[in-house]
């Protein structure tokens, strides 16, 4: 039962970022001409060289990636991904072709941006899910399949391509650059959602004075605790004791002024905790 209930909320979560994905190309991005990463950029551009529909479009480019690629995805990842590809076929011609719904802004900034927002929302919930938004994902998986190239290097050189293409179908090389920010800024709420707003930080410091009593005042003044790491260092000629701990970013200045006033010889490694979990 709680399998079926989690299973419900993941297919919720596709069906509602598949919407939004459809929503972001339709009401900014298509009607000004800027590209998103991906079979959906790809899509964009056809749609001003081929008339037919975007989401006709869509369908053509991704059906055969997915069918190739069925060998190199899960069961349960395929059958999303093609739901998910569907649904965002039928949304995007639907507000297209039926609804009708007009450009949201024709001003490139605003449409660039707030196509980004959307559609990087909608990316991340679909991701959040489960299922994959396009064939892109499917052809880079098979691409690293053969090849020593990182799978994030593959969709990285693809989506260079649809933002070159795009600037030579629209013969305007701002509206490639638009894109550009619309894939960047679309990449950032992806990561957003996937793995929340990054308030941690990750700090290593190491200090010839004794580190017992730098952890006390740390814990005393700004209330965290950590850990301390035992060690040597690489010539086993002499301790290298580390104090390990985690703090919100907010708390990272007074940290440093605690910390360089007990020493001003200390060695402080500071790093960003991309996900945290458990307490």
């Amino acid at each position: 039962m709680k399998n079926l209930k989690t299973e419900l909320l993941n297919y919720s979560v596709i069906l509602l970022g598949s919407f939004v994905v459809a929503f972001g190309i339709v009401g900014f991005l298509s009607p000004n001409h800027i590209a998103t990463g991906g079979t959906a950029g790809l899509a964009i551009v056809l749609h001003s060289l081929i008339n037919l529909p975007i989401g006709v479009l869509m369908a053509l480019v991704n059906v055969p990636l997915i069918l190739v690629g069925l060998n190199y995805l899960g069961k349960g990842f395929a059958i999303k991904t093609i739901i998910c590809i569907g649904f965002i076929v039928i949304c995007v011609d639907a507000l297209n072709q039926w609804i009708h719904l007009p450009s949201l802004s024709s001003n490139l900034m605003l449409a660039t941006l707030y196509g980004g927002v959307t559609v990087g929302t909608g990316l991340g919930l679909i991701f959040k899910g489960g299922a994959s938004a396009g064939g892109g994902t499917i052809l880079a998986k098979i691409i690293a399949a053969h090849t020593s190239l990182k799978t994030s290097s593959i969709i990285l050189i693809l989506d260079a391509l649809v933002v070159a293409s795009a600037g030579l179908v629209f013969h305007s090389i701002e509206l490639a650059l638009w894109s550009l920010i619309s894939i960047y800024v679309g990449s950032k709420l992806i990561d957003l959602i996937l793995v929340g707003a990054n308030n941690q930080k990750i700090v290593h410091i190491s200090s010839i004075k004794n580190l017992t009593e730098l952890s006390l005042i740390i814990t005393e003044n700004l209330g965290i605790s950590g850990t301390i790491i035992k060690g040597n260092d690489l010539g086993n000629t002499e301790y290298k004791d580390i104090i390990f701990l985690m703090i919100d970013k907010s708390k990272l200045t007074p940290l440093k002024q605690l910390v360089f006033n007990y020493d001003d010889q200390v060695k402080m490694i500071v790093m960003e905790a991309a996900e945290v979990l458990g307490k």
